[in-house]
């Protein structure tokens, strides 16, 4: 990873357990992440959100620029958070990129987080230089919106791979019913 300045990125970490919240709080100070929040689920992290876009002093912190969230937490889990921050009439920003860590990883799940509009997925245990790399990408590879009737989110695809042969796809970027949205 290429060295970044964060002392000027705002990280919500929303993690049920006080020991992975402290190593993810932890490694964040390690990587020069200026303002880093913690809470214990996906319910107090929607009120610190909709803080931050009312009252921002008041809450805590000036912005929330990155949202890392574990999946597996009561009563509002990440998926349920992450569904809200996509979706929610009141959520302020619904381009904000969304780290979802977990220790369920398998492709089923990968492909859930995805299709909910994650933007990053991590698994535990982390790395401090997996966590990094996740940063990196958040911020460095930023990527396109995609709006469509069952789906908002970052665009999934990654690269730009040419096609030989026939398009199968069933929508494309020039499809009417897809709107390419830039946060």
């Amino acid at each position: 990873m290429q060295t970044l300045d964060l002392s000027r990125i705002s990280i919500l970490v929303v993690e049920d357990s006080p020991f992975i919240r402290s190593l993810i709080v932890n490694s964040l100070r390690v990587l020069g992440v200026g303002t880093v929040k913690s809470v214990d689920d996906g319910g107090e992290a929607i009120e610190v959100i909709k803080g931050v876009a009312n009252d921002p002093i008041k809450a805590g912190m000036m912005n929330v620029d990155i949202v890392i969230s574990d999946w597996e937490m009561s009563p509002v889990n990440g998926m349920m958070l992450l569904r809200w921050i996509r979706r929610h009439k009141e959520s302020p920003d619904r381009f904000m990129p969304f780290i979802m860590l977990t220790g369920y990883s398998e492709p089923s799940r990968v492909q859930e987080a995805r299709d909910m509009g994650v933007t990053e997925f991590m698994s535990k245990p982390f790395s401090v230089k997996a966590l990094a790399d996740k940063l990196y990408s958040v911020i460095m590879k930023p990527r396109q919106f995609v709006h469509t009737s069952t789906y908002f989110g970052p665009d999934r695809r990654r690269q730009a791979i040419p096609i030989e042969g026939e398009d199968r796809r069933r929508l494309t970027e020039d499809s009417e019913e897809v709107e390419v949205v830039n946060g």
